[in-house]
């Protein structure tokens, strides 16, 4: 039996009316849901066959992300190759998203760079 591909990603936000802009400007798409279930509400953008949720929370936990405490590190986006990272470097310039810049390792390529609650994501491609 093969392992299920990732269905979904779920991200807790500190402001759903910042947050939601900022991804829909950068996933270029609009979120296919926006429902609040109670405990918490959430706005789901479905990217390349996976969704990607957006969760506020009405009593947050305090303090910030750290992705050196014990949890997520950060989230990936595949790309292609190394051509396809520039174009998403120009994207994010184009944006006005502060990046890292396209940094290349024996094991591939990638473009760092933080969401508006600091969350880490990056665009990655295998090297060569």
């Amino acid at each position: 039996m093969a392992f299920p591909a990732i269905a979904h990603v779920a991200l807790t936000v500190s402001d759903l009316d910042r947050s939601v802009p900022w991804y829909q400007a950068l996933f270029d798409s609009k979120p296919v849901l926006d429902e609040d279930t109670g405990p918490f509400r959430h706005v789901v953008f479905l990217v390349g066959g996976t969704l990607v949720g957006l969760h506020q929370f009405p009593d947050p936990a305090p303090g910030a992300f750290d992705e050196r405490r014990v949890g997520l590190d950060h989230l990936a986006f595949g790309c292609a190759n190394r051509a396809e990272l520039e174009t998403w470097e120009k994207k994010l310039n184009d944006l006005g998203y502060p990046h890292g810049g396209v940094v290349d390792a024996g094991y591939g390529s990638g473009l760092s760079f933080r969401d508006p609650d600091s969350l880490p994501l990056e665009f990655f491609a295998p090297p060569g």
